[in-house]
């Protein structure tokens, strides 16, 4: 009777062997390939990424992005997980090293021209696309590309035509741009073209490097988009952007003067319309602020942006009415600033119509906003409420719990006494 005795050993000693009977059967060059195909084993992992969120939205809501960065900071690497992630075969065209008629379509001559006209042949790339029926088109090197093939794009990124083809809906969009400076012979994007596209600046995060560069990289998922709140998303998407437009109109459309800046994102209906859209996406996706502010400002620019996301702020603060009605059980907001600015419209609003009762819930207000948050917000609030008072009023007892704090914040703003000299 045979005993058999099972060996033990450590995954190391395991790889060791399987390296060296790969090495004394195999080839230098296909040692060279396994290496090679260890290296890129590379895997995943859920990580907050505000840059990453802010793309995959954008091309789930079906919109051209364009991705700023300098030369070799990750956003080929970036789309390529994209791809993969979301299940679509990655199409990647480099824009300037194809002619105007790869974009517009190679005319072609049929039997009879004159009844028939003249067909605007596909290029192989946009056949395999509408074959497939969804995908990623990435147009890398974009800044690169001269006006003639830039014009040639624009009814690609607009309209998903590429000659006789249209793209079908499955498919998204992703350009990728250097800037000028750091771009070999760039040119400065056209302002039609640029827009067409959600502009978003990427950067490295070093941290994500490091441990991307370790084997795991961020996962590029889409965020869960809630469908109960598909008409609540746009219904507020259109009050805040119809009401900003409607009280600032130059906003409507502001090509920019400089023509380095109408390489970037600018406002226009066109880019109102996407911005609309963004802002529905990201409510459904309850993103955070980040995330939206990335958004807003790649879509119509730094300025409009920022108007836009005060209104927002405005437009979601809680009714004054409403504090004022339970100044014990309403919720306040947990933001600094939007707790601050909720104070200041609850002392307007009693200064608009002052009552005895009103001007006791606005204290008893403040002392829980004190209470519950930095009591240097109702330091300002506070000094106001306090001219309100009319001579018939008491002062109530809530007054007393907000002592400590309004005193308190005014000994820490008042300047230091000034030394005598010696």
């Amino acid at each position: 009777m045979r005993t058999h005795t099972r060996a033990t050993t450590s995954p190391a000693a395991t790889a060791a062997t399987a390296a060296t009977a790969t090495t004394a059967d195999s080839s230098p060059l296909t040692v060279a390939a396994d290496l090679l195909a260890l290296l890129g084993d590379t895997r995943t992992e859920p990580r907050a990424d505000d840059q990453l969120e802010a793309l995959t939205l954008a091309v789930a809501a079906d919109l051209p992005v364009l991705l700023w960065g300098e030369p070799g900071i990750g956003k080929t690497a970036a789309l390529s997980r994209l791809a993969e992630e979301l299940g679509l075969p990655l199409t990647t065209v480099i824009a300037s090293v194809h002619e105007p008629t790869d974009f517009s379509g190679l005319p072609v001559l049929g039997d009879d021209p004159a009844a028939r006209g003249v067909t605007m042949a596909p290029p192989d790339w946009a056949v395999r696309l509408v074959r497939e029926g969804r995908g990623l088109l990435f147009l890398d090197e974009l800044s690169t590309a001269p006006p003639a093939v830039q014009a040639a794009l624009l009814r690609l990124v607009l309209e998903r035509r590429v000659g006789t083809l249209t793209l079908p809906p499955g498919v998204r969009i992703v350009a990728a741009a250097n800037p000028r400076a750091s771009a070999a012979d760039g040119w400065e994007l056209s302002a039609p073209l640029a827009n067409r596209f959600v502009h978003l600046r990427w950067t490295h995060e070093h941290d994500v490097v490091v441990r991307g560069l370790g084997g795991t990289w961020p996962r590029a998922t889409l965020p869960r988009l809630d469908p109960l709140r598909l008409p609540e998303a746009v219904d507020r998407a259109r009050r805040a952007v119809c009401g900003l437009l409607g009280a600032r109109p130059t906003l409507v459309h502001r090509l920019p003067a400089e023509e380095t800046r109408r390489g970037g994102a600018w406002p226009s209906p066109r880019s109102w319309d996407m911005t609309l859209r963004l802002l529905a996406f990201a409510t459904v996706a309850d993103s955070s602020r980040d995330v939206l502010s990335l958004l807003i400002r790649g879509a119509v620019g730094d300025g409009p942006g920022f108007e836009l996301l005060a209104w927002l702020d405005r437009m979601d603060l809680p009714d004054p009415e409403v504090l004022l009605a339970d100044p014990t059980g309403a919720e306040l907001p947990e933001r600094g600033d939007r707790r601050q600015a909720a104070l200041e419209a609850v002392v307007a609003a009693v200064r608009e119509r002052p009552a005895r009762d009103r001007w006791d819930a606005a204290w008893a207000l403040l002392a829980r906003a004190a209470e519950s948050g930095p009591p240097d917000l109702v330091v300002v609030p506070a000094t106001t409420l306090a001219a309100l008072r009319r001579d018939e009023w008491d002062v109530p007892a809530t007054i007393d719990r907000l002592a400590g704090a309004v005193g308190l914040s005014r000994r820490a703003v008042r300047p230091a006494p000034a030394q005598g000299r010696r």
